[in-house]
């Protein structure tokens, strides 16, 4: 019996190899593997001395040879097989431990080339790894270094089963899947086109305990170089649920939205507080107020690290999670003392999908779309009627018009002073999610701003926010009725701009 090694990840080889030695299995192997089996005192025999042809083309060349492949390939229950590997004088191989060229670490690096990135794609590895895995009844095929200790035990004692045998190929064409598809998105590049095919690449970062409901199973992966969320440290507390991580997101994506100093609270993946101010402590106590019965249970994010002076502020609440790029150690000294609450340290990083793509899965199938990211200067919006907004209300409108896009639409809300005062989400009818913002910011609405993720197709949302002391709105504009819309500001006294952009998120 012969297993040839050949691996990248040099990772807990040895003792593998070791134990593989032990069953009397031949130890074939390439390049950097070979030299650090030998090292160890292992014989092995070098791939080329089985072959009898040299590596070339500085290593690129190496394993695809019919005496490899033969030997992987062979049926054994094929008299016909075995007949031709015997005239051939070719010997069986019968367990291939391989794993890849680090092409997803390399295109991470800053400033990486083309000729780097394509001189990291594997190609003898991923052919051993089909073709071992396809002749699995017959072919161990090992690409996780975490397998190498069950599978040599087995190996040890009576062989592994045909259903462990299958497991392991799986995980194989699963692997050589991945690893494809982060090349295909490489060289398709962010910017390029929707192609006819697609596939996703995605690892496990843990399995969750449930899903949306205890019913339901769950786990959480990312993509091969994870950020936002997926790339998060988690400093303390309980493990987190597939709620959390879905209302952590959305927490990260609101905050992340904006340049200056933000804190926003949410609540079932929906921004229910949100404020900008230099001092984060009082950032953090505008955020609070936006709605204070809400923000219980819910998930606070930061854009900056977590002062000590904030994390006093929060200390009365009961929240399930806190995340931010880092946390100074006199606000861990306080947070940590809440047994259960989360912290997450996001770092630097962008929430995922503000590069590249987004996927939303439908029955049968996905959709995909590029993020909802734009450079929208406020100066060149088109104030449409008579009053122009004064600067303060332009500011707030600047800030309602971010808050809008993380709330689901019909999203409406309600600005004042930096802050968010109520909204309105997810309603069937836009004068609905009118009405429900207003309540929610009370007396505090006298003198604020409106924002609505899409146009009035009426003019009645407008008519009940100036009734609750709303003065001033913006929206995309674009309806057939916008002349009836415009009419009615004028007629209401509100200082109106038109975005010509529409945020929705469904």
């Amino acid at each position: 019996m012969k297993a040839l090694i050949s691996v990248y990840d040099k990772t807990g080889v040895v003792e593998f190899a070791r134990d593989l030695q032990k069953t009397g299995i031949e130890l074939v192997s390439t390049g950097g593997t070979h030299k650090t089996l030998s090292e160890a005192g292992l014989p092995v025999r070098q791939v080329s001395e089985i072959t009898g042809s040299p590596e070339i083309l500085d290593g690129r060349v190496k394993t695809l040879h019919p005496i490899i492949h033969g030997g992987i390939l062979a049926r054994r229950d094929n008299p016909e097989h075995m007949s031709e590997l015997a005239t051939l004088q070719m010997d069986t191989i019968d367990l291939v431990a391989v794993n890849l060229y680090p092409f997803a670490a390399t295109i991470a690096r800053p400033g990486v080339t083309l000729d780097d990135a394509l001189e990291n794609i594997d190609i003898g590895g991923p052919t051993m790894i089909r073709a071992a895995a396809k002749n699995f009844p017959f072919v161990v095929v090992v690409v996780d270094p975490d397998d190498y200790p069950w599978v040599a035990e087995r190996m040890v004692e009576d062989g592994l089963t045909i259903e462990e045998r299958r497991g392991l190929a799986q995980k194989a064409f699963q692997h050589v899947a991945l690893y494809d598809t982060i090349v295909a998105q490489y060289l398709r590049g962010q910017d390029g086109d929707l192609g006819q095919e697609l596939t996703l690449g995605y690892r496990k970062l843990y399995d969750l305990r449930y899903g949306e409901n205890p019913h339901q199973q769950a786990a959480f992966y990312g993509d091969p170089s994870p950020a936002g969320i997926a790339g998060a440290k988690q400093l303390h507390g309980k493990e987190l649920s597939f709620n959390n991580i879905l209302d952590a997101d959305a927490a990260w994506r609101a905050v992340s939205d904006f340049k200056e100093p933000a804190v926003a609270v949410i609540k079932h993946t929906n921004t229910c507080g949100l404020a900008c101010h230099e001092d984060q402590a009082e950032a953090y106590r505008r955020a609070f107020s936006g709605d204070p019965v809400s923000a219980y249970g819910g998930i606070v994010a930061f854009n900056r690290t977590v002062t000590g002076e904030a994390a006093e502020a929060m200390r009365q609440v009961f929240y399930e999670i806190v995340v931010a790029p880092a946390f100074e150690q006199a606000a861990l000294d306080i947070l940590m003392k809440k047994r259960d609450l989360r912290i997450l340290a996001v770092g630097e990083s962008q929430p995922q999908g503000e590069k590249g793509w987004e996927v939303r899965q439908v029955a049968g199938g996905v959709l995909m779309q590029t993020p909802d990211i734009l450079e929208e200067d406020p100066q060149g919006w088109q104030v449409v009627t008579d009053r122009k907004p004064t600067k303060e209300e332009l500011l707030d409108l600047a800030f309602a018009w971010r808050a809008v896009k993380h709330v689901k639409s019909n999203a409406i809300v309600i600005a004042k002073g930096q802050t968010l005062l109520g909204m309105g989400a997810g309603q069937p009818n836009r004068i609905i999610s009118v009405q429900l913002s207003l309540k929610a910011a009370g007396q505090a609405s006298k003198g604020a701003v409106l924002a609505s993720d899409a146009f009035f197709p009426f003019a009645d949302g407008l008519e009940v926010g100036a009734e609750g002391g709303v003065t001033a709105v913006v929206h995309p504009g674009g309806s057939i009725r916008d002349g009836e819309v415009i009419e009615a500001a004028n007629r209401l006294g509100l200082a109106m701009v038109f975005t010509d952009v529409r945020h929705f998120r469904h």
